[in-house]
C-alpha cells in the first residue's frame, strides 16, 4: 500500500480565478495587449510546437475529439493507470507526473492556437497558462468506474463538439479583433477559456482518471 503525503496533492497554480473545487483546473492570464503581427501569422507560427505535440502523441498530429479536446491514448498514459486503479488501486506517481506536465503542454499549444497567448508555448514553463490536476488517492477511486467513464462522458462529448465549431467562428471573429485593436474581446476571450476549462474537466474525469467526480457541465470554475 503506497503511503499518502502532503506531496500527493500538487499546490493550485498562480490564476486570475479562484481554483475550482474539482480536481482539474484551468485558466489563462488576461492579455491586455497582443502583436498584431504574431497573430495574423499565427497558423504558420504554430506549425513548429504543432510537430512536437505530434511526436508526443504518436505521430498522431490529427484533431482527435473535436479540436483536442481529449486525448485518450495517445501522449496521456490512458490504460496503464486504468489496469492499476482496476486491479491494484494505485495510480503511480510518476505516470500522473507526466500526464500532468503533457497536459499542461497541451494547453498552452491549444491556448496559443486560440490567440489567448502571445508567448510561445513552452514545453516546462508554465507561462500565463494555468493547468492544475489533483493527484487522487486511488484507494477512494471505484475499481471498475474506468472501464466506463468514456462512455458515461459521451453527454460532454456532444455539447463540446457543437461548441467547437462555435468557439472556432469566436476565435475567427478574435483575430479580426486583435488585428484591428491590438485586443482580445473579453467576452469571447472568457468563453473560450470556459470551453478549455470544460474540455479539461472531461478529460481528467474520462481518460487522465484522477476523479470519480462527473464533471460539472458549466465554463465557471
Amino acid at each position: 500500500m503506497e503511503s499518502q503525503t502532503p506531496m500527493d496533492t500538487l499546490p493550485p497554480t498562480t490564476s486570475t480565478n479562484p481554483i475550482t473545487s474539482y480536481p482539474a483546473s484551468f485558466d489563462v492570464d488576461y492579455p491586455q495587449r497582443l502583436d498584431k503581427l504574431t497573430t495574423f501569422f499565427r497558423l504558420f507560427t504554430v506549425i513548429p510546437i504543432l510537430l512536437l505535440l505530434a511526436i508526443l502523441t504518436g505521430g498522431t498530429a490529427n484533431v482527435q475529439y473535436f479540436g483536442q479536446v481529449v486525448i485518450a491514448g495517445q501522449g496521456v498514459v490512458f490504460f496503464a493507470p486504468l489496469l492499476m486503479i482496476l486491479f491494484r488501486q494505485k495510480y503511480p506517481r510518476w505516470w500522473f507526473n507526466w500526464n500532468l506536465e503533457y497536459t499542461r503542454f497541451q494547453f498552452r499549444v491549444m491556448s496559443y492556437m486560440f490567440l489567448l497567448r502571445d508567448e510561445y508555448p513552452s514545453t516546462d514553463e508554465e507561462q500565463a497558462v494555468h493547468v492544475n490536476l489533483v493527484y487522487p488517492n486511488a484507494k477512494q477511486l471505484n475499481r471498475g468506474m474506468p472501464l466506463v467513464k468514456w462512455f458515461l462522458a459521451i453527454p460532454h462529448f456532444i455539447v463540446l463538439f457543437v461548441l467547437f465549431f462555435v468557439v472556432a467562428l469566436l476565435v475567427i471573429c478574435a483575430w479580426f479583433a486583435i488585428l484591428f485593436t491590438g485586443r482580445y474581446p473579453k467576452a469571447i476571450f472568457d468563453f473560450i477559456v470556459g470551453y478549455c476549462r470544460w474540455s479539461l474537466r472531461v478529460n481528467a474525469y474520462a481518460f487522465l482518471l484522477i476523479t470519480d467526480e462527473y464533471p460539472p457541465f458549466k465554463f465557471d470554475p
